[in-house]
Protein backbone atom coordinates (compact mmCIF):
# COMPACT_ATOMS: atom_id res chain seq x y z
CA UNK A 1 0.00 0.00 0.00
CA UNK A 2 1.41 3.45 -0.91
CA UNK A 3 1.53 6.51 1.35
CA UNK A 4 -1.53 8.07 -0.24
CA UNK A 5 -3.52 4.92 0.47
CA UNK A 6 -2.30 4.89 4.06
CA UNK A 7 -3.37 8.53 4.51
CA UNK A 8 -6.78 7.76 3.02
CA UNK A 9 -7.11 4.75 5.33
CA UNK A 10 -6.32 6.81 8.41
CA UNK A 11 -8.89 9.40 7.33
CA UNK A 12 -11.51 6.68 7.04
CA UNK A 13 -10.66 5.34 10.46
CA UNK A 14 -11.11 8.75 12.04
CA UNK A 15 -14.32 9.65 10.21
CA UNK A 16 -16.03 6.25 10.34
CA UNK A 17 -14.88 3.99 13.13
CA UNK A 18 -14.64 6.75 15.72
CA UNK A 19 -17.95 8.25 14.67
CA UNK A 20 -20.00 5.17 15.45
CA UNK A 21 -19.36 1.70 16.82
CA UNK A 22 -22.38 0.34 14.92
CA UNK A 23 -23.22 0.09 11.26
CA UNK A 24 -25.91 2.31 9.82
CA UNK A 25 -28.99 0.28 8.90
CA UNK A 26 -32.06 1.11 6.86
CA UNK A 27 -34.66 2.99 8.88
CA UNK A 28 -32.11 4.77 11.07
CA UNK A 29 -31.52 8.54 10.86
CA UNK A 30 -28.02 7.94 9.52
CA UNK A 31 -29.32 6.17 6.40
CA UNK A 32 -28.30 7.99 3.17
CA UNK A 33 -30.86 10.53 2.00
CA UNK A 34 -32.28 10.90 -1.50
CA UNK A 35 -29.53 13.30 -2.50
CA UNK A 36 -26.82 10.85 -1.39
CA UNK A 37 -28.46 8.01 -3.29
CA UNK A 38 -28.85 10.15 -6.40
CA UNK A 39 -25.16 11.05 -6.24
CA UNK A 40 -24.24 7.37 -6.10
CA UNK A 41 -26.46 6.55 -9.05
CA UNK A 42 -24.69 9.17 -11.13
CA UNK A 43 -21.38 7.35 -10.57
CA UNK A 44 -22.42 3.85 -11.69
CA UNK A 45 -23.30 2.28 -15.02
CA UNK A 46 -26.67 0.76 -14.09
CA UNK A 47 -29.73 1.99 -12.20
CA UNK A 48 -29.69 1.15 -8.51
CA UNK A 49 -31.51 -2.04 -7.61
CA UNK A 50 -34.05 -2.51 -4.84
CA UNK A 51 -33.94 -6.24 -3.99
CA UNK A 52 -37.11 -7.98 -2.93
CA UNK A 53 -37.71 -11.48 -1.55
CA UNK A 54 -38.59 -13.72 -4.52
CA UNK A 55 -42.01 -14.58 -3.11
CA UNK A 56 -42.95 -10.89 -3.02
CA UNK A 57 -44.22 -11.36 -6.58
CA UNK A 58 -47.11 -13.32 -5.06
CA UNK A 59 -48.25 -10.46 -2.79
CA UNK A 60 -50.69 -8.98 -2.13
CA UNK A 61 -52.49 -12.29 -2.50
CA UNK A 62 -55.61 -10.65 -3.93
CA UNK A 63 -53.61 -8.93 -6.67
CA UNK A 64 -50.02 -10.26 -7.05
CA UNK A 65 -47.45 -7.59 -7.83
CA UNK A 66 -45.40 -9.82 -10.15
CA UNK A 67 -45.24 -13.16 -11.93
CA UNK A 68 -46.09 -15.49 -9.06
CA UNK A 69 -46.29 -18.50 -11.38
CA UNK A 70 -42.67 -17.95 -12.40
CA UNK A 71 -41.61 -18.05 -8.75
CA UNK A 72 -43.64 -21.18 -8.05
CA UNK A 73 -42.24 -23.01 -11.07
CA UNK A 74 -38.59 -22.04 -10.51
CA UNK A 75 -38.23 -21.84 -6.75
CA UNK A 76 -35.98 -24.94 -6.62
CA UNK A 77 -33.82 -23.93 -9.60
CA UNK A 78 -30.40 -22.69 -8.50
CA UNK A 79 -29.75 -20.69 -11.66
CA UNK A 80 -33.11 -18.96 -11.45
CA UNK A 81 -32.47 -18.05 -7.82
CA UNK A 82 -28.99 -16.78 -8.74
CA UNK A 83 -30.61 -14.39 -11.22
CA UNK A 84 -32.71 -12.69 -8.51
CA UNK A 85 -30.89 -9.93 -6.64
CA UNK A 86 -32.94 -10.54 -3.50
CA UNK A 87 -32.79 -14.33 -3.48
CA UNK A 88 -30.69 -16.74 -1.48
CA UNK A 89 -30.32 -20.36 -2.55
CA UNK A 90 -31.78 -21.41 0.81
CA UNK A 91 -34.78 -19.15 1.59
CA UNK A 92 -34.41 -19.29 5.37
CA UNK A 93 -31.56 -16.83 4.92
CA UNK A 94 -33.97 -14.36 3.33
CA UNK A 95 -35.90 -14.22 6.61
CA UNK A 96 -34.90 -12.65 9.92
CA UNK A 97 -35.53 -13.94 13.44
CA UNK A 98 -35.79 -11.24 16.10
CA UNK A 99 -34.61 -11.76 19.67
CA UNK A 100 -38.24 -12.06 20.84
CA UNK A 101 -38.84 -14.95 18.43
CA UNK A 102 -40.89 -13.09 15.86
CA UNK A 103 -39.90 -13.59 12.23
CA UNK A 104 -39.78 -11.16 9.32
CA UNK A 105 -40.17 -13.16 6.10
CA UNK A 106 -41.95 -13.42 2.79
CA UNK A 107 -43.29 -16.94 2.37
CA UNK A 108 -44.19 -18.45 -0.96
CA UNK A 109 -46.93 -20.37 0.82
CA UNK A 110 -49.46 -17.55 0.85
CA UNK A 111 -52.04 -19.70 2.69
CA UNK A 112 -50.06 -19.13 5.91
CA UNK A 113 -51.73 -15.72 6.09
CA UNK A 114 -48.47 -13.97 6.97
CA UNK A 115 -47.72 -10.59 5.36
CA UNK A 116 -44.73 -10.38 3.02
CA UNK A 117 -41.86 -8.57 4.72
CA UNK A 118 -38.29 -7.72 3.70
CA UNK A 119 -36.63 -10.07 6.20
CA UNK A 120 -32.85 -10.19 5.71
CA UNK A 121 -32.96 -9.10 2.07
CA UNK A 122 -30.85 -5.95 1.44
CA UNK A 123 -32.72 -2.70 0.88
CA UNK A 124 -30.82 -1.17 -2.01
CA UNK A 125 -27.81 -2.11 -4.07
CA UNK A 126 -25.50 -1.75 -7.04
CA UNK A 127 -25.77 -4.11 -9.99
CA UNK A 128 -22.03 -4.07 -10.70
CA UNK A 129 -20.95 -4.33 -14.33
CA UNK A 130 -17.41 -2.96 -13.94
CA UNK A 131 -14.59 -2.41 -11.48
CA UNK A 132 -15.61 1.25 -11.36
CA UNK A 133 -19.11 0.30 -10.24
CA UNK A 134 -17.68 -1.73 -7.37
CA UNK A 135 -15.27 1.02 -6.33
CA UNK A 136 -18.05 3.59 -6.25
CA UNK A 137 -20.27 1.26 -4.23
CA UNK A 138 -17.51 0.42 -1.74
CA UNK A 139 -16.68 4.09 -1.18
CA UNK A 140 -20.38 4.84 -0.66
CA UNK A 141 -20.69 2.06 1.91
CA UNK A 142 -17.62 3.26 3.79
CA UNK A 143 -18.66 6.94 3.68
CA UNK A 144 -22.08 6.17 5.15
CA UNK A 145 -20.89 3.37 7.46
CA UNK A 146 -23.36 0.92 5.94
CA UNK A 147 -23.74 -2.78 6.61
CA UNK A 148 -22.53 -4.30 3.37
CA UNK A 149 -23.61 -7.51 1.67
CA UNK A 150 -21.74 -8.92 -1.34
CA UNK A 151 -23.47 -11.48 -3.54
CA UNK A 152 -23.07 -13.36 -6.79
CA UNK A 153 -25.38 -16.40 -6.66
CA UNK A 154 -26.39 -16.60 -2.98
CA UNK A 155 -24.96 -20.12 -2.58
CA UNK A 156 -24.07 -20.03 1.09
CA UNK A 157 -24.97 -22.27 4.01
CA UNK A 158 -24.68 -19.41 6.50
CA UNK A 159 -26.42 -16.66 4.53
CA UNK A 160 -23.22 -14.64 4.38
CA UNK A 161 -24.25 -12.83 1.19
CA UNK A 162 -27.24 -11.04 2.70
CA UNK A 163 -28.01 -8.96 5.79
CA UNK A 164 -31.03 -7.17 7.19
CA UNK A 165 -31.13 -3.45 6.48
CA UNK A 166 -28.00 -3.64 4.34
CA UNK A 167 -26.54 -2.24 1.15
CA UNK A 168 -25.83 -4.84 -1.58
CA UNK A 169 -23.07 -5.11 -4.15
CA UNK A 170 -24.28 -7.68 -6.69
CA UNK A 171 -21.47 -9.08 -8.85
CA UNK A 172 -23.60 -11.55 -10.80
CA UNK A 173 -23.32 -9.81 -14.17
CA UNK A 174 -19.52 -9.73 -14.33
CA UNK A 175 -19.54 -12.60 -16.84
CA UNK A 176 -16.32 -12.09 -18.79
CA UNK A 177 -14.37 -15.27 -19.67
CA UNK A 178 -10.93 -15.23 -21.30
CA UNK A 179 -8.77 -18.21 -22.27
CA UNK A 180 -5.01 -17.70 -22.49
CA UNK A 181 -2.74 -20.70 -23.14
CA UNK A 182 0.31 -18.60 -22.22
CA UNK A 183 -0.85 -16.49 -19.29
CA UNK A 184 1.86 -14.53 -17.45
CA UNK A 185 0.89 -13.26 -13.98
CA UNK A 186 1.41 -9.56 -13.42
CA UNK A 187 4.91 -8.97 -12.06
CA UNK A 188 6.13 -12.43 -13.03
CA UNK A 189 9.10 -13.12 -15.33
CA UNK A 190 8.21 -13.81 -18.95
CA UNK A 191 9.28 -17.43 -18.50
CA UNK A 192 6.48 -18.04 -15.95
CA UNK A 193 3.51 -19.00 -18.12
CA UNK A 194 0.34 -20.98 -17.51
CA UNK A 195 -2.40 -22.45 -19.61
CA UNK A 196 -5.12 -20.44 -17.91
CA UNK A 197 -8.66 -19.12 -17.94
CA UNK A 198 -9.79 -15.84 -16.39
CA UNK A 199 -13.35 -15.67 -15.02
CA UNK A 200 -15.31 -12.60 -13.99
CA UNK A 201 -16.81 -12.54 -10.51
CA UNK A 202 -20.28 -13.43 -11.81
CA UNK A 203 -19.33 -16.53 -13.78
CA UNK A 204 -20.95 -19.76 -12.61
CA UNK A 205 -19.46 -23.21 -12.95
CA UNK A 206 -21.76 -24.30 -15.77
CA UNK A 207 -20.52 -21.33 -17.80
CA UNK A 208 -16.89 -21.95 -16.92
CA UNK A 209 -17.10 -25.66 -17.76
CA UNK A 210 -18.70 -24.92 -21.13
CA UNK A 211 -15.97 -22.40 -21.94
CA UNK A 212 -13.02 -24.56 -20.94
CA UNK A 213 -14.48 -27.63 -22.67
CA UNK A 214 -14.43 -25.67 -25.92
CA UNK A 215 -10.65 -25.46 -25.48
CA UNK A 216 -10.28 -29.18 -24.84
CA UNK A 217 -9.26 -28.49 -21.24
CA UNK A 218 -10.76 -28.78 -17.74
CA UNK A 219 -10.90 -26.62 -14.63
CA UNK A 220 -10.95 -27.76 -11.02
CA UNK A 221 -14.43 -26.63 -10.05
CA UNK A 222 -17.51 -27.23 -7.98
CA UNK A 223 -20.54 -29.47 -8.41
CA UNK A 224 -24.16 -28.44 -8.05
CA UNK A 225 -27.41 -29.01 -9.90
CA UNK A 226 -27.30 -26.88 -13.03
CA UNK A 227 -23.76 -25.74 -12.24
CA UNK A 228 -25.21 -22.73 -10.45
CA UNK A 229 -22.43 -22.20 -7.90
CA UNK A 230 -20.22 -19.17 -8.55
CA UNK A 231 -16.76 -19.96 -9.92
CA UNK A 232 -14.90 -16.85 -8.79
CA UNK A 233 -16.18 -16.00 -5.32
CA UNK A 234 -16.87 -17.76 -2.05
CA UNK A 235 -16.28 -21.25 -3.47
CA UNK A 236 -12.65 -20.38 -4.16
CA UNK A 237 -11.99 -18.10 -1.20
CA UNK A 238 -13.14 -20.74 1.29
CA UNK A 239 -11.00 -23.46 -0.29
CA UNK A 240 -12.99 -24.87 -3.20
CA UNK A 241 -13.34 -28.67 -3.23
CA UNK A 242 -14.02 -30.66 -6.37
CA UNK A 243 -14.23 -34.24 -7.58
CA UNK A 244 -11.00 -33.35 -9.39
CA UNK A 245 -9.23 -32.14 -6.23
CA UNK A 246 -7.47 -35.44 -5.38
CA UNK A 247 -5.92 -35.25 -8.85
CA UNK A 248 -5.16 -31.52 -9.18
CA UNK A 249 -5.68 -29.93 -5.77
CA UNK A 250 -8.35 -27.63 -4.36
CA UNK A 251 -9.49 -24.39 -5.93
CA UNK A 252 -6.94 -22.47 -3.83
CA UNK A 253 -4.19 -24.66 -5.28
CA UNK A 254 -5.20 -23.81 -8.83
CA UNK A 255 -5.70 -20.05 -8.70
CA UNK A 256 -2.90 -18.06 -10.29
CA UNK A 257 -4.12 -14.51 -9.88
CA UNK A 258 -7.06 -12.47 -8.59
CA UNK A 259 -8.20 -8.88 -8.94
CA UNK A 260 -9.75 -7.38 -5.83
CA UNK A 261 -11.30 -4.10 -4.72
CA UNK A 262 -10.47 -3.39 -1.08
CA UNK A 263 -12.36 -1.29 1.46
CA UNK A 264 -10.13 1.69 0.64
CA UNK A 265 -11.40 1.53 -2.95
CA UNK A 266 -8.07 0.29 -4.31
CA UNK A 267 -8.11 -2.11 -7.25
CA UNK A 268 -5.36 -4.65 -6.64
CA UNK A 269 -3.80 -7.42 -8.67
CA UNK A 270 -3.05 -10.26 -6.27
CA UNK A 271 -0.68 -13.13 -7.00
CA UNK A 272 2.60 -14.60 -5.78
CA UNK A 273 4.48 -11.57 -7.10
CA UNK A 274 2.11 -8.71 -6.28
CA UNK A 275 0.53 -8.37 -2.82
CA UNK A 276 1.70 -11.89 -1.90
CA UNK A 277 0.46 -11.57 1.68
CA UNK A 278 -3.07 -10.96 0.46
CA UNK A 279 -2.67 -13.76 -2.09
CA UNK A 280 -1.83 -16.10 0.77
CA UNK A 281 -4.82 -14.95 2.81
CA UNK A 282 -7.55 -15.07 0.17
CA UNK A 283 -6.65 -18.65 -0.65
CA UNK A 284 -8.69 -20.11 2.19
CA UNK A 285 -9.33 -17.11 4.42
CA UNK A 286 -12.96 -17.03 3.32
CA UNK A 287 -15.31 -14.97 1.17
CA UNK A 288 -16.69 -11.58 2.16
CA UNK A 289 -13.62 -10.90 4.29
CA UNK A 290 -10.74 -9.19 2.46
CA UNK A 291 -12.40 -7.37 -0.41
CA UNK A 292 -14.53 -7.92 -3.48
CA UNK A 293 -13.06 -10.20 -6.11
CA UNK A 294 -13.68 -8.90 -9.63
CA UNK A 295 -11.93 -11.70 -11.53
CA UNK A 296 -9.96 -14.89 -10.98
CA UNK A 297 -7.44 -16.66 -13.19
CA UNK A 298 -7.13 -20.43 -12.84
CA UNK A 299 -4.73 -22.88 -14.37
CA UNK A 300 -6.41 -25.35 -16.72
CA UNK A 301 -5.60 -29.04 -17.14
CA UNK A 302 -5.76 -31.52 -20.03
CA UNK A 303 -9.12 -33.18 -20.57
CA UNK A 304 -8.69 -36.88 -19.80
CA UNK A 305 -11.00 -39.89 -20.02
CA UNK A 306 -12.33 -41.42 -16.83
CA UNK A 307 -14.29 -44.34 -15.47
CA UNK A 308 -17.28 -43.67 -13.25
CA UNK A 309 -18.86 -45.87 -10.58
CA UNK A 310 -22.61 -45.88 -10.09
CA UNK A 311 -23.95 -47.77 -7.10
CA UNK A 312 -27.25 -47.68 -5.25
CA UNK A 313 -28.63 -49.82 -2.43
CA UNK A 314 -31.14 -49.77 0.39
CA UNK A 315 -32.23 -52.03 3.22
CA UNK A 316 -35.03 -52.34 5.73
CA UNK A 317 -32.72 -54.40 7.95
CA UNK A 318 -30.85 -52.00 10.21
CA UNK A 319 -28.09 -54.44 11.11
CA UNK A 320 -27.48 -55.30 7.47
CA UNK A 321 -27.23 -51.69 6.39
CA UNK A 322 -24.89 -50.90 9.28
CA UNK A 323 -22.62 -53.76 8.21
CA UNK A 324 -22.76 -52.61 4.60
CA UNK A 325 -21.98 -48.97 5.41
CA UNK A 326 -19.06 -49.95 7.64
CA UNK A 327 -17.57 -51.82 4.69
CA UNK A 328 -18.11 -48.76 2.50
CA UNK A 329 -16.17 -46.72 5.05
CA UNK A 330 -13.42 -49.33 5.23
CA UNK A 331 -12.69 -49.24 1.48
CA UNK A 332 -12.38 -45.45 1.19
CA UNK A 333 -8.60 -45.34 1.61
CA UNK A 334 -8.15 -48.02 -1.03
CA UNK A 335 -10.46 -46.23 -3.43
CA UNK A 336 -8.55 -42.99 -2.93
CA UNK A 337 -5.23 -44.73 -3.52
CA UNK A 338 -6.62 -46.24 -6.73
CA UNK A 339 -7.48 -42.77 -8.04
CA UNK A 340 -11.18 -42.56 -7.18
CA UNK A 341 -12.99 -39.45 -5.95
CA UNK A 342 -16.52 -38.12 -5.83
CA UNK A 343 -19.67 -38.18 -3.77
CA UNK A 344 -22.10 -40.44 -1.91
CA UNK A 345 -25.56 -39.57 -0.62
CA UNK A 346 -26.13 -41.59 2.55
CA UNK A 347 -29.49 -42.03 4.23
CA UNK A 348 -30.24 -44.10 7.37
CA UNK A 349 -31.21 -47.03 5.15
CA UNK A 350 -29.90 -46.24 1.66
CA UNK A 351 -26.94 -45.00 -0.35
CA UNK A 352 -26.29 -43.52 -3.78
CA UNK A 353 -22.64 -43.57 -4.69
CA UNK A 354 -21.03 -41.91 -7.72
CA UNK A 355 -17.25 -41.74 -7.95
CA UNK A 356 -14.87 -41.16 -10.82
CA UNK A 357 -11.35 -42.39 -11.55
CA UNK A 358 -9.52 -40.02 -13.87
CA UNK A 359 -7.39 -41.64 -16.60
CA UNK A 360 -8.29 -45.10 -15.29
CA UNK A 361 -9.65 -47.74 -17.66
CA UNK A 362 -12.88 -49.57 -17.00
CA UNK A 363 -10.95 -52.83 -16.54
CA UNK A 364 -8.73 -51.20 -13.91
CA UNK A 365 -11.75 -49.67 -12.18
CA UNK A 366 -13.56 -53.01 -12.12
CA UNK A 367 -10.59 -54.65 -10.45
CA UNK A 368 -10.86 -52.11 -7.64
CA UNK A 369 -14.62 -52.06 -7.06
CA UNK A 370 -15.67 -55.63 -7.92
CA UNK A 371 -14.83 -56.98 -4.43
CA UNK A 372 -17.12 -54.40 -2.88
CA UNK A 373 -19.87 -55.16 -5.40
CA UNK A 374 -19.54 -58.83 -4.47
CA UNK A 375 -19.70 -57.98 -0.77
CA UNK A 376 -22.91 -56.03 -1.33
CA UNK A 377 -24.48 -58.77 -3.44
CA UNK A 378 -23.72 -61.30 -0.71
CA UNK A 379 -25.83 -59.21 1.66
CA UNK A 380 -28.93 -59.45 -0.51
CA UNK A 381 -29.95 -62.57 1.40
CA UNK A 382 -29.84 -60.47 4.57
CA UNK A 383 -32.06 -57.69 3.27
CA UNK A 384 -29.80 -55.43 1.21
CA UNK A 385 -31.39 -54.42 -2.08
CA UNK A 386 -28.84 -53.43 -4.71
CA UNK A 387 -30.49 -51.30 -7.39
CA UNK A 388 -27.40 -50.50 -9.48
CA UNK A 389 -23.76 -51.55 -9.39
CA UNK A 390 -21.72 -50.76 -12.47
CA UNK A 391 -18.79 -48.89 -13.94
CA UNK A 392 -18.99 -46.79 -17.08
CA UNK A 393 -16.28 -45.11 -19.14
CA UNK A 394 -16.60 -41.43 -20.11
CA UNK A 395 -14.48 -39.56 -22.65
CA UNK A 396 -14.07 -36.58 -20.32
CA UNK A 397 -14.90 -35.07 -16.96
CA UNK A 398 -17.23 -32.68 -18.80
CA UNK A 399 -19.33 -35.55 -20.19
CA UNK A 400 -19.67 -37.13 -16.74
CA UNK A 401 -20.47 -33.83 -15.07
CA UNK A 402 -23.06 -32.95 -17.71
CA UNK A 403 -24.84 -36.26 -17.22
CA UNK A 404 -25.06 -35.89 -13.43
CA UNK A 405 -25.27 -32.16 -12.81
CA UNK A 406 -26.43 -30.29 -15.93
CA UNK A 407 -30.01 -30.22 -14.64
CA UNK A 408 -31.82 -30.96 -11.42
CA UNK A 409 -33.12 -29.30 -8.30
CA UNK A 410 -30.97 -28.97 -5.22
CA UNK A 411 -31.94 -25.70 -3.52
CA UNK A 412 -35.01 -23.65 -2.57
CA UNK A 413 -35.79 -25.26 0.78
CA UNK A 414 -34.99 -23.98 4.27
CA UNK A 415 -32.11 -25.75 5.96
CA UNK A 416 -28.97 -25.43 8.03
CA UNK A 417 -26.05 -27.85 7.98
CA UNK A 418 -22.99 -29.01 9.87
CA UNK A 419 -19.81 -30.64 8.63
CA UNK A 420 -16.46 -32.18 9.49
CA UNK A 421 -13.19 -32.98 7.74
CA UNK A 422 -12.20 -36.60 8.32
CA UNK A 423 -8.69 -37.99 8.16
CA UNK A 424 -7.64 -41.32 6.67
CA UNK A 425 -6.68 -42.63 10.12
CA UNK A 426 -10.12 -41.94 11.59
CA UNK A 427 -11.81 -43.76 8.71
CA UNK A 428 -9.46 -46.75 8.82
CA UNK A 429 -9.55 -47.14 12.58
CA UNK A 430 -13.27 -46.58 13.18
CA UNK A 431 -15.28 -47.74 10.13
CA UNK A 432 -18.11 -49.29 12.13
CA UNK A 433 -18.40 -46.44 14.63
CA UNK A 434 -18.31 -43.93 11.79
CA UNK A 435 -21.01 -45.80 9.88
CA UNK A 436 -23.30 -46.07 12.89
CA UNK A 437 -22.83 -42.40 13.75
CA UNK A 438 -23.74 -41.33 10.22
CA UNK A 439 -26.85 -43.51 10.33
CA UNK A 440 -27.86 -41.95 13.67
CA UNK A 441 -27.43 -38.49 12.12
CA UNK A 442 -30.23 -39.34 9.68
CA UNK A 443 -27.75 -39.51 6.83
CA UNK A 444 -25.19 -37.22 5.20
CA UNK A 445 -23.40 -36.25 2.01
CA UNK A 446 -19.98 -37.88 1.77
CA UNK A 447 -17.31 -36.12 -0.31
CA UNK A 448 -14.14 -38.00 -1.23
CA UNK A 449 -12.45 -34.80 -2.40
CA UNK A 450 -9.18 -34.68 -0.44
CA UNK A 451 -6.08 -36.80 -0.12
CA UNK A 452 -3.92 -37.25 -3.21
CA UNK A 453 -2.81 -33.90 -4.64
CA UNK A 454 -4.54 -32.02 -1.81
CA UNK A 455 -2.36 -33.71 0.80
CA UNK A 456 0.87 -33.02 -1.10
CA UNK A 457 0.61 -29.22 -0.79
CA UNK A 458 2.56 -27.50 1.97
CA UNK A 459 -0.11 -26.69 4.63
CA UNK A 460 1.42 -23.26 5.19
CA UNK A 461 1.65 -22.27 1.51
CA UNK A 462 -1.89 -20.82 1.58
CA UNK A 463 -4.21 -19.41 4.22
CA UNK A 464 -6.43 -22.50 4.01
CA UNK A 465 -7.21 -24.46 7.15
CA UNK A 466 -4.21 -26.83 7.46
CA UNK A 467 -6.62 -29.64 8.41
CA UNK A 468 -7.49 -29.96 4.70
CA UNK A 469 -3.99 -31.29 4.02
CA UNK A 470 -4.53 -34.17 6.44
CA UNK A 471 -8.13 -34.92 5.50
CA UNK A 472 -9.36 -37.62 3.15
CA UNK A 473 -13.05 -36.73 3.12
CA UNK A 474 -15.47 -33.93 3.93
CA UNK A 475 -18.93 -34.82 5.25
CA UNK A 476 -21.96 -32.60 5.72
CA UNK A 477 -25.52 -33.13 6.87
CA UNK A 478 -28.44 -30.94 7.83
CA UNK A 479 -31.83 -30.21 9.25
CA UNK A 480 -34.63 -28.69 7.19
CA UNK A 481 -38.00 -27.17 7.93
CA UNK A 482 -41.12 -25.96 6.17
CA UNK A 483 -42.09 -22.35 5.60
CA UNK A 484 -43.84 -20.86 8.59
CA UNK A 485 -41.88 -22.83 11.20
CA UNK A 486 -41.69 -20.89 14.46
CA UNK A 487 -38.45 -19.68 16.00
CA UNK A 488 -38.79 -22.28 18.75
CA UNK A 489 -39.21 -25.06 16.18
CA UNK A 490 -36.14 -23.85 14.32
CA UNK A 491 -34.21 -23.75 17.60
CA UNK A 492 -35.18 -27.37 18.27
CA UNK A 493 -33.84 -28.40 14.88
CA UNK A 494 -30.63 -26.49 15.55
CA UNK A 495 -30.30 -28.31 18.87
CA UNK A 496 -30.67 -31.65 17.08
CA UNK A 497 -28.03 -30.63 14.57
CA UNK A 498 -25.70 -29.57 17.38
CA UNK A 499 -26.09 -32.94 19.11
CA UNK A 500 -25.21 -34.87 15.97
CA UNK A 501 -22.24 -32.57 15.40
CA UNK A 502 -21.00 -33.18 18.93
CA UNK A 503 -21.39 -36.93 18.50
CA UNK A 504 -19.45 -37.09 15.24
CA UNK A 505 -16.76 -34.77 16.58
CA UNK A 506 -15.82 -37.31 19.25
CA UNK A 507 -14.56 -39.46 16.36
CA UNK A 508 -13.31 -36.87 13.90
CA UNK A 509 -12.16 -33.83 15.85
CA UNK A 510 -13.52 -30.35 15.20
CA UNK A 511 -12.01 -29.19 11.88
CA UNK A 512 -14.48 -28.20 9.16
CA UNK A 513 -14.83 -26.62 5.73
CA UNK A 514 -15.62 -22.91 5.99
CA UNK A 515 -18.06 -22.91 3.05
CA UNK A 516 -20.25 -25.80 4.21
CA UNK A 517 -20.60 -25.89 7.96
CA UNK A 518 -22.53 -25.12 11.13
CA UNK A 519 -23.40 -21.52 11.97
CA UNK A 520 -22.87 -22.26 15.66
CA UNK A 521 -19.37 -23.69 16.06
CA UNK A 522 -18.01 -23.23 19.58
CA UNK A 523 -14.53 -22.30 18.34
CA UNK A 524 -14.86 -21.10 14.73
CA UNK A 525 -11.34 -19.68 14.62
CA UNK A 526 -9.81 -23.12 15.07
CA UNK A 527 -12.54 -25.11 13.33
CA UNK A 528 -12.28 -23.17 10.07
CA UNK A 529 -8.73 -21.79 10.06
CA UNK A 530 -6.60 -23.76 12.51
CA UNK A 531 -3.31 -22.12 13.46
CA UNK A 532 -3.51 -19.79 10.44
CA UNK A 533 -6.08 -17.56 12.12
CA UNK A 534 -3.77 -14.99 13.68
CA UNK A 535 -1.89 -14.40 10.42
CA UNK A 536 -5.16 -14.21 8.49
CA UNK A 537 -6.47 -11.61 10.94
CA UNK A 538 -3.29 -9.53 10.74
CA UNK A 539 -3.52 -9.43 6.94
CA UNK A 540 -7.20 -8.52 7.08
CA UNK A 541 -6.40 -5.57 9.35
CA UNK A 542 -3.95 -4.29 6.72
CA UNK A 543 -6.28 -4.50 3.72
CA UNK A 544 -9.61 -3.86 5.48
CA UNK A 545 -8.71 -1.35 8.22
CA UNK A 546 -12.29 -0.13 8.63
CA UNK A 547 -13.72 -3.63 8.96
CA UNK A 548 -16.13 -3.14 6.07
CA UNK A 549 -16.15 -6.82 5.16
CA UNK A 550 -17.56 -8.98 7.92
CA UNK A 551 -19.39 -12.30 7.64
CA UNK A 552 -20.60 -14.91 10.04
CA UNK A 553 -17.72 -16.88 11.62
CA UNK A 554 -15.29 -15.24 9.19
CA UNK A 555 -11.88 -13.81 10.01
CA UNK A 556 -12.40 -10.71 12.12
CA UNK A 557 -16.04 -11.47 12.94
CA UNK A 558 -15.09 -11.81 16.60
CA UNK A 559 -14.54 -8.03 16.62
CA UNK A 560 -18.32 -7.66 16.27
CA UNK A 561 -21.42 -8.66 18.22
CA UNK A 562 -23.73 -11.50 17.20
CA UNK A 563 -25.62 -9.32 14.73
CA UNK A 564 -22.32 -8.25 13.10
CA UNK A 565 -23.65 -4.68 13.21
CA UNK A 566 -21.88 -3.32 16.30
CA UNK A 567 -18.26 -3.61 17.40
CA UNK A 568 -17.54 -5.41 20.64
Amino acid sequence: MNLLAVFFTLSLLVSVTLGSSCRCLYGQKCWPNASDISALESQISQPLIYPKPPASACYPVSSPSGNCTDVQVNQFDGNWRANQSGSQQYPNFESYIFNNGSISACYLNTTLGVPCQQGSVPIIGVDARSVGDIQAAVKFAVKHNLRLAVKNTGHDFMGRSTARGSFLIWTHHLKNITYNPSFIPEGAPSTETYNAMTLGAGVQWHEAYDAVQAQGRILVGGASAGGSVGAAGGWLLGGGHSALSPHYGLGVDNVIELNIVTSTGQYLTVNSHKNPDLFWAVRGGGGGTYGIVTSVTYRTHPSLPLTAVFFGANSTNNATFSQFLAEFMRIQSGLADAGFSGYALIEPDAIQWFYIALNVTQAQANKTVDPFFAFANNLTSEGLNVSIALTQPFPSFYSWYTLLFATGQQVGSSQEIASRLITRDVIEQNPQALADTIISMNGATWHLVAGGAVSKVDPDSTGLNPAWRKALTHIDWGQGWDEGASASEIDQMRATLAKTLEKLSTLTGSSAYFNEASMFESNPKYTFFGDHYDKLKAIKDIYDPVGLFVVREGVGSDDWDGSLNCRN
